[in-house]
């Protein structure tokens, strides 16, 4: 027997030894543990309802782009004039001005305009007098622009050159009746000048 091996010595394992958790550790564990119980559950996706919207009706479409288009045409007695204003807001007065002359700017007339009350119309008060895409903020047409200014302003303007006018025509009245010195009156039906009055458009030159 003194051939035999002696046996191999077992091996001791040691327990481990559980591990001690604090409570600042524990109290987290429990707040995860409620965010997961009180989270949604989660729903799969769903598939689309429907395809894509289908292209619109070629006869739909057509009315409604008409009723757009005949909500910015102008009237028929005004649709050959170019230079047609809208009507402007209660208070005041739209007149086209002009802005160049053979593509010219005339600055002196410019600051007479500012001094007279007149300043450009906005585009977007109306936005169908001009293309779309117009990066511009006033409304242009053929080196005219179109202006507004208070309407009692152009009242008052206006009266004063009807004042005018009546000044100078009587004026003019008054040196075709003086008779020259040495000759009698002008006032013999015979040799009273006859004055007529009348209005007519004066030409434009082009």
């Amino acid at each position: 027997m003194d051939n035999e091996t002696p046996a191999a010595p077992r091996r001791r394992y040691m327990r481990r030894q559980p591990k001690v958790e604090t409570i600042e550790e524990v109290d987290e564990s429990l707040a995860n543990i409620a965010a997961i119980d009180s989270a949604p559950p989660l729903t799969p996706m769903r598939p689309p309802l429907r395809d894509a919207m289908r292209e619109e009706d070629p006869r739909a479409a057509a009315e409604r782009r008409a009723a757009e288009i005949l909500g910015h045409l102008p009237e028929a007695e005004n649709a050959a004039d170019e230079f047609y204003a809208p009507k402007p807001p209660d208070g005041w007065s739209y007149e086209w001005k002009r802005r160049t002359v053979y593509n010219a700017e005339d600055p002196a007339y410019q600051v007479q305009l500012r001094q007279t009350g007149w300043e450009p119309v906005p585009v977007s008060r109306h936005p169908e007098m001009m293309p779309a895409g117009w990066k511009g903020k006033e409304i242009e047409r053929k080196g005219m622009v179109l202006m507004e200014r208070p309407k009692e302003i152009t009242d008052r303007i206006m009266e004063n050159e009807r004042m005018k006018a009546r000044k100078q025509v009587r004026a003019k009245e008054e040196q075709l009746s003086a008779a020259p010195q040495g000759q009698f009156d002008r006032d013999h039906p015979q040799a009273k000048p006859k004055i007529k009055k009348g209005y007519e458009p004066m030409p434009i030159p082009e």
